[in-house]
C-alpha cells in the first residue's frame, strides 16, 4: 500500500505539501495540486480519514441517542437524521439506551473524549445535572436540558387541543387518555395538559392512564392495553400515540365493538404504522422529517461555534382525518 511519502516522491513535492492538500491546512498551487492528485490516482491512494479528522480535532461522527429504534417514531426520526448528516459530510453513531442503565452517561463521556463531535439526544434517562456541566455541541429533542442546549420540538399544546376537539366533535363522553410520565421536564407534557383542559371545559370525562417512565417498546404497549381491558374500563374515545391507539383499536374490534360508532380514536405522531391498519386512524401528525432537519441544522451550527441561549425550534402539527372519528 502506497504511503504519503510515495505520493510526494511521485509528484516531486515534499511530504508537507501533500499533507497540506489532504488536510486542507494550507495553500497548494493548482499545478502542484494536479500533480499530487495524479500521483494519488496512480497509486490508488486513499487518505487516512481517521488521521485527517484527528488533525482537525474532529471525528466526523455525530451520536444520536434514542430510547430504542423499534418504536416507529424514533426509527423514522433516526432515518431522516442519518440522511441529513450524510448530506452534510458526517457519519451517524446510533445509540439506543434501552438495554443499558448507564448508556446515556457513556455517550456523553465519548463526547468529552472527542470520539464523537456532537450529540442529538431524545432520551430521558440521565439527570439534567449531567448536561448542565457540559459545554459541548448537544441538541435536545423534546426535552429541556439547560438554557445552553437548543431544543427541537413541536407545538404539543396545539396537538392536544386538536385531538380533544376531534373527539368532542365525534360525540365522546368518556375518553381514555394515555399519558406519558411527568418525571422529566419536556415540552410533550403540554399536549396532555391541553387535552385535559379542553375536555374539562367541554364537560367530557377523561380517564387518565399513566404510562411508565421512558417505556416505548411495543410489548409494554400491549401490556398496558391488556391491563385496560382486564380492569373493564369503560370508554367511548381514546387518545394515545400511534402504537397504543392501534393496539387499543385491535382489542376493541376483537370484542365486537364498532369503530367509530362505539369507540372513537385519535393517535399522536403519524408514523408509517398508521398507514398499515384499517380503519384508517385519525392522527395528530408530527413533521418527523422536518424535526430531523432542524436537529441536524442546529448541531452543525454548534460545531461551527455558534452559541445558543434558551433556543427552542417549535414546528407545527396537523390533524389528519381518518375513519376512527366522525366528521
Amino acid at each position: 500500500m502506497a504511503s504519503i511519502r510515495d505520493i510526494a516522491r511521485e509528484a516531486g513535492v515534499g511530504v508537507g505539501t501533500v499533507s497540506r492538500l489532504i488536510n486542507g491546512s494550507g495553500y497548494v498551487s493548482e499545478d502542484t495540486k494536479i500533480k499530487i492528485e495524479n500521483a494519488m490516482k496512480k497509486f490508488n491512494y486513499t487518505p487516512n480519514e481517521l488521521a485527517r479528522n484527528l488533525y482537525h480535532k474532529r471525528s466526523g461522527i455525530i451520536a444520536v441517542i434514542v430510547p430504542n429504534i423499534v418504536n416507529p417514531f424514533f426509527s423514522e426520526f433516526v432515518n431522516h437524521v442519518e440522511t441529513e448528516l450524510f448530506n452534510a459530510g458526517f457519519k451517524m453513531m446510533l445509540c439506543s439506551t434501552t438495554k443499558e442503565n448507564n448508556a446515556e452517561h457513556d455517550y456523553l463521556d465519548m463526547l468529552n473524549r472527542h470520539i464523537v463531535d456532537g450529540i442529538i439526544t431524545g432520551v430521558h434517562t440521565l439527570d439534567i445535572e449531567e448536561y448542565l456541566k457540559m459545554r459541548k455541541p448537544i441538541v435536545a429533542f423534546d426535552r429541556y436540558l439547560g438554557d445552553h442546549i437548543p431544543v427541537v420540538t413541536v407545538d404539543h399544546k396545539k396537538g392536544g387541543k386538536l385531538a380533544a376537539e376531534a373527539l368532542i366533535r365525534s360525540g365522546c363522553k368518556k375518553v381514555l387518555h394515555f399519558k406519558g410520565a411527568t418525571k422529566v421536564k419536556s415540552p410533550y407534557h403540554k399536549r396532555h395538559f391541553e387535552f385535559d383542559r379542553v375536555m374539562k371545559e367541554n364537560n367530557v370525562e377523561t380517564i387518565g392512564y399513566d404510562l411508565d417512565w421512558n417505556r416505548f417498546e411495543l410489548c409494554y404497549m400491549k401490556k398496558a392495553i391488556a391491563n385496560v381491558f382486564s380492569n373493564e374500563i369503560d370508554f367511548d374515545g381514546v387518545f394515545g400515540v400511534d402504537g397504543l391507539a392501534i393496539e387499543c383499536m385491535n382489542e376493541v374490534i376483537k370484542r365486537h365493538k364498532n369503530v367509530p360508532e362505539d369507540v372513537k380514536l385519535v393517535s399522536y405522531d403519524g408514523t408509517y404504522v398508521v398507514d398499515m391498519v384499517e380503519p384508517r386512524l385519525t392522527v395528530i401528525v408530527q413533521p418527523i422529517q422536518e424535526l430531523a432537519k432542524e436537529a441536524v441544522r442546529l448541531i452543525l451550527e454548534l460545531l461551527q461555534g455558534k452559541k445558543y441561549e434558551k433556543k427552542s425550534v417549535v414546528l407545527d402539527v396537523e390533524l389528519r382525518q381518518g375513519d376512527t372519528t366522525i366528521i
